[in-house]
């Protein structure tokens, strides 16, 4: 790409995704002309005690419905699933599947998951809720496989719909010991211009690492994020420029960053 048409040329964009999800967003960036600052404000880890984990996983075929919410817990999940099924495909057979979002749903199809109940417009919890095998599961068992102390909204609504629900923590999320220092200065001499949000708990994380100088200097960049959920806590955090993207995923980030930047040029 020819540099003049470089969107991102000399632009400094902070990437707070965790560190083994960042690759897309930083190498596209730097396609556009851009430098990505990677930055993960969330650490993904594996569940410390996996038994409890293992103990659904082997009861899997007494449930008729299993959700996965993110890439994270399939990934962390389904490598069990298919080693205690002793099958590289979806086993057993007879439970649907659901997937929060785009992402997650692709996720599993590394796994040979074709078949997945996920949104189609927006890609949140509200939205999975909509989907007709999740209004009707009065009286049917479902599995949640997510993180530790995950939103309750999808868990609590299935419940109320009469579901008979268990969650299967198969990974942790925790903030990342990390000195912050190094980017304050670069972000006060002006040296990022862009900051990406991918999860409420992440805008969160950063705010707590970055401390009161680093918040107003949060305050006055440009934020992107596809999450209109995201963009609300934001904004009511005082964010002054917040972007929340129609397309979804990492791609609606970028196509948001590419027109947001071609309007506002340095």
């Amino acid at each position: 790409m020819n540099q003049a048409f470089r969107p991102l040329h000399k632009i400094n964009v902070l990437v707070t995704r965790p560190e083994h999800q960042c690759a897309f967003l930083a190498e596209n960036i730097h396609k556009m002309g851009g430098n990505a600052v990677i930055f993960p404000v969330l650490e993904i880890t594996d569940t410390k005690n996996k038994k409890p984990l293992l103990d659904l996983i082997q009861r899997l075929d007494t449930f008729e419905l299993a959700i996965f919410v993110s890439p994270n817990a399939v990934h962390k999940a389904m490598p069990l699933i298919q080693s205690y099924y002793k099958t590289p495909g979806p086993l057993p057979a007879h439970i649907k599947i659901a997937a929060v979002g785009k992402s997650t749903a692709l996720a599993l199809k590394e796994y040979g998951v074709d078949h997945v109940i996920a949104p189609t417009k927006r890609f949140d919890s509200e939205a999975l809720l909509e989907q007709d095998a999740l209004l009707n599961v009065s009286g049917k068992r479902v599995i949640i496989f997510r993180g530790n102390d995950g939103r309750p909204l999808l868990g609590e609504t299935l419940i109320k719909r009469g579901a008979l629900l268990e969650y299967a923590e198969c990974y942790r999320r925790s903030k990342p010991d990390i000195d912050p220092s190094e980017l304050i200065s670069n972000w006060s001499r002006g040296k990022i211009n862009a900051v990406i949000i991918t999860s409420s708990e992440g805008l969160q994380n950063l705010f707590d690492i970055i401390g009161t100088h680093g918040q107003q200097l949060l305050k006055i960049t440009p934020v992107f994020t596809a999450h209109e959920r995201i963009a609300s806590i934001a904004r009511k955090a005082g964010l002054k420029t917040v972007v929340q993207t129609t397309e979804s995923g990492d791609k609606g980030i970028l196509q948001g960053m590419q027109e947001y930047f071609c309007v506002n040029k340095k």
